[in-house]
């Protein structure tokens, strides 16, 4: 995943939720809209995130928000707290951006606050960011990800042509946690019960068959299992690194500000590694 950094200081999107809705157990879907996202685009990019603004609780930040204000005036416990989210889906004539969100009861930050968003509620972000979109000019696409990448698998299968070849891995806890997706592309749904994140989908993915031709891959989740799947299509499958779209979204153990503040170098590292294997 590439983000695309504006130069100079950036001023975050504001916009309303309009509605929320549980989709699955442990999904729940936050529909934004308003005024303040006339100026917002997405659509490039099948993997377009967010990041979003998460105020503390209990504090109060000045109007016009100002992050550049609340950095030089508030103690950096009292900074919004910052989330990145894929974008599940941009509708360009309602101006309405829906974000899923995975949730773990009361565990983390994101979450919660998704659960116990309400209509009219204030939602300031920034992005969107984004650099994977299904390649037309492949012979065939795989996609594997566990629940964090699920909004942008999903966006990818719905962008592709109607018989696109196509070969979809997703891992969720369970039956309960699947979901309709508009396309005709078959997803193997991974049910992992009480297996390691990821296991399901290193094993279904290494017994694949892979059908002739050039591949265009996209295998987004959790950091383990994503360097597992890099190093089978780099190393075994000799598939070229300009053909991959791999990134850890999250860390087993770690949150979102511990992962992102070494997630640059653990990356880098991965790819000396195995990248020095296929010389």
């Amino acid at each position: 995943m590439t983000e695309r950094r504006a130069r100079g200081p950036r001023k975050p999107h504001t916009a309303r939720v309009v509605r929320s809705e549980r989709l699955t157990p442990r999904m729940q879907r936050v529909v934004l809209g308003g005024e303040g996202l006339a100026a917002f685009t997405a659509g490039t990019w099948t993997d377009h995130y967010v990041k979003l603004l998460i105020p503390v609780e209990g504090v109060g930040y000045p109007e016009p928000f100002d992050m550049e204000r609340i950095r030089a005036e508030f103690p950096p416990e009292q900074w919004p707290v910052t989330r990145t989210y894929t974008v599940r889906a941009w509708d360009a004539e309602l101006h309405e951006l829906t974000l899923d969100f995975v949730v773990h009861g009361d565990e983390g930050l994101a979450g919660p606050w998704a659960v116990r968003a309400r209509p009219g509620d204030v939602v300031r972000f920034m992005g969107p960011g984004g650099g994977y979109a299904p390649d037309a000019g492949a012979d065939w696409h795989l996609l594997a990800g566990d629940e964090s990448a699920l909004p942008a698998v999903a966006a990818a299968l719905e962008a592709l042509p109607e018989g696109a070849e196509v070969r979809a891995f997703v891992e969720v806890a369970g039956p309960e946690e699947e979901q309709r997706i508009a396309s005709d592309a078959e997803v193997v749904w991974l049910h992992r019960g009480d297996r390691p994140v990821g296991e399901a989908l290193v094993e279904a993915v290494r017994a694949l068959e892979f059908p002739l031709g050039r591949v265009h891959a996209f295998v987004h989740g959790e950091a383990g299992f994503v360097k597992e799947l890099r190093r089978l299509l780099r190393i075994e499958h000799q598939i070229p690194r300009e053909d991959l779209s791999v990134s850890g979204y999250w860390r087993m153990g770690h949150n979102e500000d511990g992962w992102q503040s070494t997630k640059r170098e653990w990356a880098a590292q991965v790819e000396v590694e195995q990248e020095s294997a296929t010389a």
